[in-house]
This record gives structure tokens, sequence and C-alpha cells, in this order.
């Protein structure tokens, strides 16, 4: 299975301490230099920045489609762009990106995309985590990811997390 990877799943899983669960679920995961760039952005070390670095099973790539990465860029950040010309270049069965945009674009590329929760959903699917709910509020309060209420009780529903 070929996956790739945008920034947002690799610094939030790594915020909250779960970004092992890639390599659990994934025996190798790709990513465009510009999300490699974005984890070193304005000389910080981002979260998943270190993890990212030390991954032999995450492979960073060169995209190759540029005329393609400008065009997404009028309308996303380069490593969203960059991201889904490199699931076009390498025919990814699956693409990591959380923001909506993004996943509107891939999608309309024809791309099967899931963001971060989705990959708590395969964990929690898979046995890999025992809870979906201490990691999605791990998000909240900690990566300061947005998770509308809907989709934080759907995700919980789906788990049988839900409350009484």
């Amino acid at each position: 299975m070929i996956i790739v990877c945008d920034t947002s799943p690799l610094t939030n899983l790594a915020a909250i301490g779960q970004f092992g669960l890639l390599r659990r679920l994934y025996d190798r995961v790709h990513i465009p230099y510009g999300v490699w760039d974005e984890l070193n952005a304005r000389g910080q070390r981002w979260p998943g920045r270190d993890e990212v670095a030390a991954a032999d099973w995450i492979e960073r790539h060169t995209v190759q489609n540029k005329a393609l990465v400008t065009a997404l860029q009028r309308d996303l950040d380069r490593g969203e762009a960059e991201s889904i010309a490199l699931a076009m270049e390498l025919g990814a069965d699956l693409l990591f990106l959380d923001e909506k945009e993004g996943r509107h674009a891939a999608q309309q590329f024809g791309l099967r995309v899931i963001g971060t929760v989705g990959i708590l959903l395969e964990a929690k699917a898979n046995g890999a985590i025992d809870a979906v709910r201490p990691h999605l509020d791990g998000l909240r309060q900690t990566a300061g990811f947005y998770l509308s209420q809907v989709l934080y009780q759907h995700t919980l529903a789906l788990t049988g997390e839900c409350d009484e």
C-alpha cells in the first residue's frame, strides 16, 4: 500500500505522542520535501520533525510535476500541494491530509483521503490503541487541533465510545 502524508497528521500525531501509530499501521510512508520544509519552518523544530528525521520508513521525495504544484498553491500551502502531486505521481492508495480545502482538491483528482482522525479510527480497528477518546481530547487540548463537536461525537459513536 502506498501512503503519502501531509504535514498536519505528522505534527498532530507527534504532539499527542502517537507518531508511532503510522509505523505500526503502515510499512512505509512517503512525504514530499515541501512537508519536510514545513516541519523545519522558521528555524523551529515542529512536533514530528525529529520523529520524521529518525524514521527510516518515511521516504522523502522531490515532486516532479511543478506545474501542478504551482496551480494547487493558488488555494493550498506548499505541503498540501506537493502531497497531492506526489500522491498522483506515486499512484498512492491513500493520502493523509487534514485541511478541508486540500481534501476537496485531492478528492477532485480521485485520491482517497483520510486525516488524523481517520488514522486514529484505523488504529482502534486494528487494535493498535484501546480507545480513541483520549487521543481526540489530546488533539484538541495539546495539539490545538480543531475538531467540531459533531465530528467528535460521530467518531466516538463509530468506536462505541459515545456517552450514554
